[in-house]
C-alpha cells in the first residue's frame, strides 16, 4: 500500500515532512509498519507492506479511509480529494495509487524530470535531511552500497483483516 503525499504548489517542505510523520502516526496506531521513500518529485511516499489476504475492495477502501481520517483529524492540512481546486494550501494524501490499474513510481526509479532525481528508500531518521527530489543518480549508486533502510521490508507479516 502506498500513500503519496502530494503538496500544493509552493508548500513549505517542513509541512510536507510533518505530513509524512502524521501518516506514520496513523499507521502506527493501527500497528502497521511503514517505510519511507523519496518520490523524486514534490512529495514523499509512505509504503506499507501487506500480505495479500483481503479483497482488492477491502484493500482500496482501507487506503481511502486512512486518507479520510487524516483529512478529518487535520482539515486545515490534508485532503483526500483528488480535485486540484480542493488542494489549495493542503497536501493531497493520494490513496488512489492503490486502485486496480493505478501506477506508482517504484523504489530505485529514475524520474523523467529535470535533474533525473531518484525515488529512493530512505530511513525515517533521514526525513529531515533528504528532500523528496534530493537524491541524484550518483547519490543512489552510493547509497546502494550502504545500509538498506528497507532491509526488513519483505519480512513483515502484517495483513489487513
Amino acid at each position: 500500500m502506498v500513500f503519496d503525499l502530494d503538496p500544493d504548489e509552493g508548500m513549505d517542505l517542513s509541512q510536507v515532512r510533518q505530513g509524512v510523520l502524521d501518516v506514520r502516526s496513523i499507521l502506527n496506531e493501527l500497528s502497521l509498519n511503514s517505510y519511507l521513500k523519496t518520490s523524486g518529485g514534490k512529495g514523499y511516499h509512505v509504503v506499507v507492506p501487506l500480505k495479500p489476504v483481503v479483497t482488492w475492495n477491502v484493500f482500496y477502501d482501507f487506503a481511502k479511509r486512512v486518507a479520510e481520517v487524516m483529512e478529518q483529524k487535520w482539515p486545515d492540512r490534508y485532503t483526500s480529494n483528488v480535485r486540484k481546486a480542493k488542494r489549495t494550501d493542503k497536501i493531497f494524501i493520494d490513496w488512489i495509487r492503490n486502485g486496480r490499474g493505478a501506477t506508482s513510481v517504484a523504489p530505485y526509479s529514475i524520474r523523467a524530470r529535470k535533474g533525473a532525481s531518484v525515488s529512493m528508500p530512505i530511513a525515517w531518521e533521514e526525513l529531515d535531511t533528504i528532500a523528496p527530489d534530493g537524491i541524484t543518480m550518483a547519490d543512489a549508486l552510493l547509497r546502494i552500497n550502504g545500509k538498506d533502510p528497507w532491509k526488513d521490508f519483505f519480512q513483515n507479516d502484517q495483513m489487513l483483516k
